[in-house]
């Protein structure tokens, strides 16, 4: 299973229930990694998609404690419950928020990160990669910049 994320240098994620900054190219690069693959987000993270709707084109699996009926998506109440509508699928992706990257990772494999070089006031972080040993980058596209934002598209790999 994996993760994508975007994170700023310290490892925050959002604030506020978005994402404080944005780079376009993280967009785009999040939409080519996810295309093929089922997700699994947060109710919260679901809310702040364009018009709160699932991703389109993508098995969209929302990860909450409230019964809901949620058009075009599936609700899974737990880790477990997520997991298992994932069986059978080529590629899953954990595509947030906080509560749910921390409860998913230690089913994931592979994380796709876009690190921002900013640190904007974030309330939500990711776990920072870099200081869990148990973690490797194994791919990294070196610096690129967008509108004065330098930021780098790494791959970390569970070792």
């Amino acid at each position: 299973m994996n993760a994508v994320v975007a994170v700023y240098s310290d490892w925050g994620i959002g604030c506020g229930g978005t994402q404080p900054l944005v780079v376009k190219a993280d967009r785009k690069h999040f939409r080519e990694v996810t295309g093929s693959g089922a997700v699994i987000v947060g109710r919260k993270t679901l809310a702040d998609f364009p018009g709160g709707k699932p991703l389109k084109g993508r098995r969209n699996i929302v990860l909450t404690r409230q019964t809901l009926e949620i058009p075009g998506a599936e609700t899974a109440k737990d880790v477990s419950e997520a997991c298992a509508k994932t069986l059978g699928e080529a590629e899953v992706f954990v595509i947030g928020g906080e509560s749910v990257y921390r409860a998913m990772l230690p089913h994931l494999t592979r994380v796709y990160v876009t690190k921002i070089d900013a640190q904007p006031v974030s309330d939500v972080f990711f776990p920072n990669l870099d200081a869990d040993e148990s973690w490797q980058i194994t791919e990294r596209s070196g610096l690129l910049e967008e509108d004065g934002l330098q930021y780098e598209f790494l791959t970390y790999e569970r070792k």
